[in-house]
Parts: C-alpha cells; sequence; structure tokens
C-alpha cells in the first residue's frame, strides 16, 4: 500500500488507546504529537499539520462520542474525519465520451499513466485511445505504443512528424471511433514560455474536455507551487499523482494539491497499466488506517473474474465449485483470479480487519513468499495428468517423485499443494450445505469477532466510508 510507514504509525498510535475507558487529556496530546511526527515524516506542510492536530485535539476533547462507541474507536473517527479533509476531493471523471489532455514536466509518467488511464477506462466498458504528440523526448513514440499494446488499447503517434499540433489534429481523426481520446504531450524539466505555448495550441486543436496534471509523489510540499504554476498557465482540472510506491514524500504531495483548490483523479504506483486507482478520499484514509476498502475490493474481484474466465476455459464457472467437487483445476483458476487482482499485500490492505495491524505484524517479504508459493504451485500443476488435476487423491508417493522430477520443485512443496488443496475443499464443503440464514449469521459472528464486539472496527459499514 501507498504510505505504509505513515499508516503503520498512525494505526500504532491509535491502537495505544485500545481497551481503555476513558482517554484523558494526556492520552489526547500523546496521540496528537505522534500524528504530528508521522504527518511531518509524511513530508506533509508544517501549517497544515498543526491546524490537523489542533482540530483532532479540539474535537477528541470537546465532542460527545455516540452511546455504546469506545474512546479509540471515537478518535479513530475524528482522525479519519479530518484526514479526509485534509486529502480533499476526487475530481470528477464521468464514464462517457470526452477528450483528456495530459500536461506535466519530464520524467512524471505522463505517457505511463495516459496508458494507464486507457486501461482503466476499458475496464468501465468504454473504447480509450492514446495520442501521443511528444515529439521532444526521443524514445516517447516507441515507450508510448508499447505501453498501449501492453494495455490494449488503440494508438496513434507519428514518429516523423515535428509539429505536435500536426499530430494532435490527424490524431483525432484517426481515432473518431474511440470513447475516450487520451492527448499525451511534451514535458520539460521546468514550466517554461516555450512548453505553456505548446501544450495551449494543442488545446486549442483537441479542445479537452478536461485537462489533468501529472505530478510525481516524490515532489512532496513543491507539488503545491507545480500545480498552482501550471493551473495559472493552462488551467487544470484534476491532478494524477504518480509512483506513490516509492516514496515517503506522498502525504505531502496530496495535502499539496488540495491547497491549491484542486483536486485528485487517480493515483498511479507500480509499472504494469493495472497499477492505477481512481482517488476515492474515504476509501484511500480508511485504508491509510487499516479498516479497508470495500469499494476499491468489490472492483478488484469482478474485474479479476472477467479476466479469469475469459480464457480458454470459457465454460468453467466458479459456482461450479459450490455445487460439485473442487479441484486442482477449480483451485489454478482460484490463483489466477487473485493474480488478476494485484500485488497481495494491496488486496490484504482492502479487506476490514485483514489489513492495516495485521500486515504491520507481518515479515517484510511475507507477502513476496506467498507469491512465490503461488508460482511453485502453477508449475507444480503444469507437471500433473489430468487424471491427478481432477481428483488430487490419487497423488501418491511414487506420483508425487514423478512430478517433482518434471516440475523441478521439491517434494515438500507438492504436499503443501495437496494440503492446501484439501484445507480449500473442506472448507467448500462447509459452505455447500449453508441456506442463506446460516451465511448471514456467520457474517454476523465474522464482524463482531473482527470488531470485538462492535470496538475495533467502530460501528463501521454503510456508503461513502467506513463510518457511513
Amino acid at each position: 500500500m501507498v504510505l505504509d510507514d505513515l499508516g503503520s504509525s498512525l494505526r500504532g498510535t491509535l491502537d495505544d488507546l485500545r481497551g481503555k475507558s476513558r482517554i484523558s487529556e494526556e492520552d489526547i496530546e500523546d496521540v496528537v504529537k505522534e500524528i504530528q511526527r508521522s504527518l511531518l515524516q509524511a513530508d506533509v506542510d508544517v501549517a497544515l499539520v498543526k491546524e490537523l492536530s489542533n482540530n483532532i485535539e479540539r474535537r477528541a476533547l470537546d465532542e460527545e462520542p455516540p452511546a455504546g462507541t469506545t474512546p479509540r474507536d471515537w478518535v479513530l473517527r475524528i482522525v479519519y474525519e479530518e484526514l479526509v479533509d485534509l486529502v480533499g476531493e476526487s475530481t470528477e471523471i464521468p464514464l462517457e465520451e470526452q477528450t483528456i489532455m495530459l500536461a506535466g514536466l519530464y520524467g512524471s509518467g505522463k505517457t505511463t499513466t495516459a496508458a494507464k488511464m486507457a486501461w482503466w477506462f476499458s475496464t468501465k466498458g468504454l473504447r480509450p485511445a492514446i495520442i501521443q504528440t511528444d515529439t521532444d523526448r526521443p524514445g516517447a513514440y516507441d515507450q508510448s505504443k508499447e505501453m498501449a499494446s501492453r494495455a490494449e488499447v488503440d494508438f496513434y503517434g507519428d514518429p516523423d512528424a515535428d509539429d505536435p499540433v500536426e499530430i494532435a489534429r490527424d490524431g483525432l481523426e484517426a481515432t473518431e471511433d474511440a470513447d475516450v481520446r487520451i492527448v499525451d504531450t511534451a514535458g520539460r524539466d521546468g514550466l517554461n514560455e516555450e512548453l505553456i505555448e505548446q501544450i495551449e495550441r494543442i488545446e486549442d486543436e483537441v479542445k479537452p474536455d478536461r485537462n489533468l496534471l501529472v505530478l510525481d509523489a516524490a515532489m512532496g510540499q513543491s507539488a503545491k507551487s507545480q500545480a498552482a504554476d501550471f493551473q495559472e498557465a493552462i488551467g487544470i482540472d484534476g491532478v494524477v499523482i504518480t509512483k506513490l510506491d516509492g516514496t515517503a514524500k506522498g502525504g505531502g504531495a496530496l495535502a499539496a494539491v488540495d491547497e491549491t483548490d484542486s483536486t485528485i483523479a487517480f493515483l498511479g504506483s507500480g509499472e504494469t497499466v493495472k497499477d492505477i486507482e481512481r482517488f476515492e478520499p474515504s476509501g484511500f484514509i480508511s485504508r491509510l488506517l487499516g479498516m479497508g476498502d470495500l469499494k476499491q475490493l468489490t472492483e478488484r474481484v469482478e474485474r479479476a473474474m472477467e479476466e479469469t474466465t475469459q480464457g480458454e476455459d470459457d465454460d468453467w464457472e466458479p459456482e461450479d465449485m459450490m455445487e460439485g467437487s473442487f479441484t486442482l483445476k477449480d483451485m489454478r483458476k482460484q490463483m489466477e483470479a487473485m493474480n488478476n487482482m494485484g500485488p497481495l499485500d494491496q488486496v490484504m490492505d482492502m479487506i476490514p480487519g485483514l489489513g492495516g495491524g495485521l500486515m504491520d505484524q507481518l515479515p517484510d517479504d511475507a507477502m513476496d513468499v506467498t507469491q512465490e508459493r503461488m508460482r511453485d504451485f502453477e508449475v507444480i500443476m503444469d507437471s500433473m495428468t489430468e487424471e491427478e488435476l481432477e481428483n488430487p487423491r490419487v497423488v501418491g508417493q511414487s506420483r508425487t517423485e514423478r512430478i517433482a522430477r518434471g516440475s523441478g520443485k521439491p517434494e515438500e512443496r507438492i504436499r503443501e499443494l495437496l494440503q492446501q488443496h484439501k484445507q480449500m475443499d473442506q472448507m467448500l464443503k462447509q459452505f455447500q450445505g449453508m441456506g442463506d440464514g446460516d451465511m448471514e449469521r456467520m457474517m454476523k459472528q465474522m464482524q463482531q469477532q473482527q470488531g470485538g464486539g462492535g470496538g475495533g472496527m467502530g460501528g463501521m459499514g454503510g456508503g461513502g466510508g467506513p463510518f457511513g
């Protein structure tokens, strides 16, 4: 997850209040000091940190918590609401025909962002296209074309043309069947008259519905001045913050953008076209505080299942596992769906009660180990016969030795796979006998266990955020 250090520190601070029936002024001071330290380390502006901590302290001491709410959960709710306010609102991005122009300096990640956004729109049922107008940076055309290919979206560019406006004009004509046209522009080391003039000429030609500024998260607080400069020069309708996976300054960039009266449209992390998400302040802060993000999780699950069932086995249906026997083929499909959801640590962060604090307790390489085991399992299953995949119980010692030789994996890993399958099979058999009433009772029990009878989860639920 982005801003791991900030989230871990905030969660640790709030957990110090767990179990207390009353919170003293001294307790609040300790919490506020730790929050100040965490935010300053994340490069959030000092004045903003001061304002935020004053608001938290005032509300925690003056406001009366709702009946049945523990002091820890009440402070958690206040911190959540104040942080949501700090990072501001999300840019409105309608799912309709539109043209979007991207602007930004060298190295901000515009070309990668164009492909990521195009992929995101394609998952929403729209047909996107990328128009590459950067004639200054060597390799811009090739990179953009390659990224568009990975995103499986339409692309237009002309490596032999010198005039970006001409490319933009021809690009609009070549991509007229697209629903969403994303126009990528050139950058500079700094915002100068030449860049402004070029972007204005392209803007006059393409008449975009919205201009988005692409900012590198590593800029931290300096994102504020850059966003203000672009706003004054060409006008921006929203911001995309990139490279949030590799910097401790992301908090500064997030807060700085809101200070310019801009809003955030997308967050980018990682190198693949799928490493992008719409910025939703409530879900983002909820994940930061270890409370999950069910909206993002649901979207990822739906997308992953759709991608998984688009393969060669078009007749495979997840529901079949709830009715018949659970085979290794089914298990492979489940693993494929997990891979399609993205990195496991990101998925874990979205699950209420499983991300956040639990992730803090795991070794740094815990998720890497899990991914490695999944890859080993796939290799092992590739070395199995059809009979063994359909009925794993036939795999005895002699077959295990043969599979180990064929896959190049140790026999112990093969036994791990068979044990994992057995456990999943037993769990599914429990679900198969359940009616709707049984499932509802089980979900309520899980919520009570996670929340300690209404404690840890703070009565969360409902729309718009974990507190409804």
